[in-house]
């Protein structure tokens, strides 16, 4: 019950002051915070590629924060960072594979790309959202929102009425009743940002459905990499849950599938 209470008071903290981060600062201080956010993931994602040595790990933020650089001034061209997008969410479909057919096979090379792929795009999604679209920090925090909705409805559901096992040589603990539980909390958050942002019904909770359940795929992605190595958490930022990876694993997967349906709903480029 104490790692419980911990997981809650932590994740309450956390939502006021993502309120806080995402709604009332500044778009350039927002990104740096989602800038900083990620050079962390990628110090704990570093863990993965199976070297030891600090200098590695960290050549390896290095190349996060170039590559992410990069993709931003290429992706200043709404059709690059469409492409990007697509391409990204082809990466997540790929990776859905790797979990179905292949869960005990990865190296550090494997590891290594893997970061590259769920780290940058996901970043680049939500920067540019934030810093670009119309109503910018309303879309980044409500995409926020429905991930970690989806992910607290998944522990939720399955903690209480988990049966069916999920994943049993990535994640012994996730079942398909929290995957159940995670993609209703969702939903109904999905309904609450449609009756804010008014867009058409049916194609709008879809997507948030699709983003959901990729979430479930980033999240099982970062536990069998964490697998490969031994890891049970990627760090101990966070009382009760883990490292920054173990918050942000489903975000790097939702947040390029929400990206590209609203585009193609015409709410952003």
């Amino acid at each position: 019950m104490s790692m419980l209470r911990a997981r809650v008071i932590t994740a309450l903290t956390l939502g006021v002051l993502l309120i806080i981060a995402i709604l009332y600062l500044p778009a350039p201080v927002t990104g740096g915070l989602l800038s900083a956010t990620v050079l962390v993931g990628a110090w704990e994602w570093s863990a993965f590629l199976g070297v030891a040595a600090v200098a590695v790990r960290l050549l390896y933020v290095l190349l996060i924060a170039a590559l992410a650089a990069l993709a931003w001034f290429d992706a200043l061209d709404p059709t690059r960072f469409l492409w990007l997008m697509r391409l990204t969410v082809l990466w997540w479909v790929l990776a859905l594979a790797w979990l179905i057919g292949a869960p005990r096979r990865g190296d550090g090379a494997a590891a290594t790309l893997a970061g590259v792929l769920a780290l940058v795009p996901a970043w680049l999604a939500l920067v540019r959202i934030d810093t670009l679209w119309e109503h910018g920090a309303q879309w980044t925090f409500f995409i926020l929102l429905l991930t970690f909705a989806a992910d607290t409805g998944a522990f939720f559901a399955g903690r209480h009425f988990g049966r069916v096992r999920l994943a049993a040589h990535v994640s012994p603990n996730k079942t398909w009743e929290g995957v159940i539980g995670g993609v209703l909390l969702a939903l109904v958050v999905a309904v609450a940002g449609n009756v804010w942002f008014q867009l058409p019904w049916l194609p709008f909770l879809l997507l948030c459905v699709a983003a959901a359940s990729f979430s479930v795929v980033g999240d099982l992605t970062e536990s069998m990499l964490k697998r490969h190595v031994g890891l049970k958490d990627s760090g101990r930022l966070f009382p009760g849950h883990g490292g920054m990876l173990d918050r942000m694993d489903s975000v790097t997967a939702a947040a390029p599938v929400m990206a590209l349906g609203l585009i193609w709903m015409g709410v952003g480029a």
